[in-house]
């Protein structure tokens, strides 16, 4: 017998219904539902897990990216920090540098060498901010490290030895309010010190100064703080002012038009003394400069700064 049968009952009794199905469908649905059921027990699982697993890709992927772009941003930084630590040598350097040039000019010792930059003036090569910090992000990183204690030391060295130079300054500051340190005249060049070929006898000889060539009465300023001890006429100079600044230095101005100061006036740097002129031995308007220490010429040039 291949059909099941059902009676269903009226819910009042009066009449009643009778159906049959397939013995074989009833089977195969059943199957169906079974295997329906068992593959949502299956699905749902693993769909819950692959759901899961995508949520935490995403919330990975995204720090992923975070982090990439932090990185990124750090990169940046430490080759602006490069770019720093350079700016920072230089400065130091020239820093050094003004120094000894101050110390030079108001006859100092040199300080000790207590730095890298005192060591012959050298400094480490910069940094190569410009290479692939994905390559070599830990041998830049090092090295700046290495170059900023490096810069650290040198500034506190720097530090003192300013320190230093200021007191060494105070002491001396007569000393250099009477060093000649000042162009006396404004022009060009026209002769230097040291031998050259006499323009008036053409042969080789020692020029005691430097000559500053300018217009007839372009002014003359005295270079420091000094007496003037001659004003006048003398031989090949012609007119000429003589200062003493003392400390054994004096300077000497040749081929003046003008004389604005007389024997035993005080000047001060930048006053005028007078103006360019032809006087004397001379081819045209200009200024023959000399400074003097302790009655031994020297060259000029070594004390003017400006």
């Amino acid at each position: 017998m291949n059909k099941i049968h059902f009676i269903v009952f009226s819910s009042r009794g009066a009449s009643t219904r009778q159906f049959s199905l397939n013995k074989y469908l009833m089977i195969g649905g059943s199957l169906c539902f079974c295997i329906l059921l068992a593959s949502l027990c299956y699905i749902v699982p693993d769909y819950t897990y692959l759901k899961g697993n995508y949520v935490r890709d995403t919330l990975i992927k995204q720090k992923l990216d975070n982090k990439t772009t932090e990185l990124i941003q750090q990169r940046q930084q430490i080759n602006q920090f490069a770019k720093e630590v350079n700016t920072l040598k230089k400065r130091v350097a020239y820093l050094n540098q003004f120094e000894m040039k101050v110390r030079t000019l108001a006859n100092l010792d040199m300080p000790s060498e207590d730095s890298f930059l005192s060591v012959g003036g050298t400094l480490p090569e910069d940094l190569d901010s410009g290479f692939s910090l994905q390559e070599q992000h830990g041998a830049l990183v090092r090295d700046m490290n290495e170059q900023a204690d490096q810069i650290q030391d040198a500034t506190f060295c720097q530090e003192k030895s300013f320190l230093r130079l200021i007191e060494s300054l105070e002491e001396r500051r007569e000393f250099l309010a009477s060093t000649p340190s000042i162009r006396p005249a404004k022009g060009w060049y026209s002769s230097t010190f040291g031998y050259r070929v006499s323009p008036f006898t053409s042969r080789r000889e020692f020029h005691k100064g430097v000559d500053i060539a300018n217009h007839l009465g372009t002014k003359i300023l005295a270079p420091a703080k000094g007496l003037v001890t001659f004003s006048g006429r003398r031989g090949g100079y012609g007119k000429m002012v003589v200062i003493d600044h003392g400390h054994g230095m004096e300077t000497r101005y040749g081929h003046m038009d003008r004389l604005f100061k007389q024997e035993g006036d005080i000047v001060k740097r930048g006053d005028e003394i007078g103006t360019m002129g032809n006087t004397g031995r001379s081819t045209g308007p200009h200024l023959h400069y000399e400074v003097r220490l302790n009655g031994a010429p020297v060259d000029p040039a070594n004390y003017i700064v400006n």
